[in-house]
């Protein structure tokens, strides 16, 4: 079974280590941030199972960081850790994206189950998301597009570069949005890399003449079908 890998934002050194060491004992990959900045850079270098941030940090704040991430991703779960307990405190996080609130001081038994239930919830969703398109079903979790008898593989990328245009279906795909989803960043040789993508998600798809990815130029992309 492979390891989760956990981004914990924390600028409290001796609890960031604490929790941390707790964590790897029990099969976790734990990355370690002391402020908001390095943590959104860590995320975006490689995207976590899970995130556990403290709200009150230098540079970035827990619930700014979080803003950060949700505009460039909807779907990791996002745990706070925090000494506030204010109900309007606790609306802001959950409001903002936020799964889950702990407020210190916690057990690390309590912070195990509650990343868990989030990790399994977020697990059985995504085992939900067979999707069709036009005459082929697309099933996201194992990346694969199936059409009558024959099945195509998926490398990551695709599979999410389409998961994006599926559920956004008819409707143009932001260029800029999706390149940050993804890539991290919509500079120059990233744009041409995701346009190599299309291409290839296109001849994928060329069984069924009824699906189109078009290119809507100065915006982005759109599937029809």
């Amino acid at each position: 079974m492979s390891k989760i890998n956990l981004l914990l934002a924390e600028d409290e050194p001796a609890l960031g280590q604490i929790v941390k060491e707790s964590l790897e004992t029990r099969d976790f990959t734990v990355t370690l941030c002391p402020d908001g900045e390095t943590a959104f850079e860590k995320f975006k270098q490689d995207t976590p199972d899970i995130l556990v941030l403290d709200v009150m940090m230098p540079k970035m704040d827990g619930f700014t960081l979080a803003k950060e991430v949700r505009a460039i991703n909807d779907e990791i779960p996002i745990i706070f850790l925090t000494a506030k307990s204010q109900p309007a405190d606790v609306v802001e996080g959950f409001s903002i994206g936020g799964n889950d609130y702990l407020k210190k001081p916690f057990s690390m038994e309590e912070l195990i189950v509650r990343i868990k239930n989030l990790l399994n919830h977020s697990a059985q969703q995504k085992k939900s998301e067979v999707l069709k398109v036009g005459d082929y079903s697309f099933d996201f979790p194992r990346q694969e597009l199936h059409y009558n008898n024959d099945v195509t593989r998926l490398t990551h990328r695709e599979a999410h570069l389409l998961f994006n245009l599926v559920k956004n279906k008819n409707q143009v795909l932001d260029r800029s949005l999706i390149l940050k989803k993804l890539w991290g960043n919509d500079d120059f040789f990233n744009a041409r890399s995701m346009d190599v993508f299309i291409t290839k998600l296109r001849k994928k798809l060329k069984e069924d003449p009824k699906v189109e990815i078009v290119n809507v130029r100065g915006y982005g992309y759109k599937l029809l079908c």
